[in-house]
This record gives structure tokens, C-alpha cells and sequence, in this order.
């Protein structure tokens, strides 16, 4: 079994950073990729971020790239989603995922193994 806990949200102005943490704990190989999903209300849940730990891959959306990095901190068994120049419609609750495998072909979709309860992300005008 795989359990996440994510930590970092908050509310900042536009233009602003944050930090989102993923605390995991279980099996190694389930959660070897990490992935980002964000949640507005009245919306679909979309995908952010991913990185595969074999190598390091990482995956962005358009919408994100050059604005948002994945990393994975192995030896604290934590993800990390560093957040800058945030805009209004940045504003979700945002989900760490893990999955034992992937690539670019299916990061997106949110069939992950694992999902934490979600962090509040709110970005002001």
C-alpha cells in the first residue's frame, strides 16, 4: 500500500510562489512515479505534473510549463511542487498521485494507485 499526504497550500496574490509538499510512505516501487493533479470547482480534474524516479523524467502541462518543477526528494520519501508566478486560474485543490510506472503517453490520465486528500491552493487578483 502506498499513503500520501500533501502540505504547502495556501492563499497568495497573483505573481506569488508556493511550495507544495507530498509526504509518502509504503511500498518504493508503487509510487515510483509522482504525479500533480489540480481540482477547481465545477471542473474536471486535470493533470500537472509528473516525475518518474527511474531516470528522472519529468511532464508538464502546457499550462504550467516554465512556471511550475517537480521534484522528488528519495531520501525523505517527499515530492515537491515548487509553484511561481501563480495567476488567478491557478486556483484548485491540488492532489499528489503515485503510480509504480510513467511516461509520457500516460501520465495524464488519473488512474494513479494512490491519491492523498488534497491541498487548497487559492491565488488572488
Amino acid at each position: 500500500q502506498v499513503q500520501l499526504v500533501e502540505s504547502g497550500g495556501g492563499s497568495v496574490q497573483a505573481g506569488g510562489s508556493l511550495t507544495l509538499s507530498c509526504a509518502a510512505s509504503g511500498d518504493k516501487f508503487l509510487r515510483s512515479c509522482t504525479a500533480w493533479f489540480r481540482q477547481a470547482p465545477g471542473k474536471e480534474r486535470e493533470a500537472v505534473a509528473a516525475i518518474y524516479a527511474v531516470g528522472g523524467d519529468t511532464y508538464y502541462a502546457d499550462s504550467v510549463k516554465g512556471r511550475f518543477t517537480i521534484s522528488q526528494d528519495n531520501a525523505r520519501n517527499t515530492g515537491y511542487l515548487q509553484m511561481n508566478s501563480l495567476k488567478p486560474e491557478d486556483s484548485a485543490m491540488y492532489y499528489c498521485a503515485a503510480e509504480a510506472f510513467c511516461n509520457e503517453g500516460n501520465w495524464r490520465k488519473p488512474s494513479y494507485l494512490a491519491w492523498g486528500l488534497g491541498t487548497q491552493v487559492t491565488v488572488s487578483s
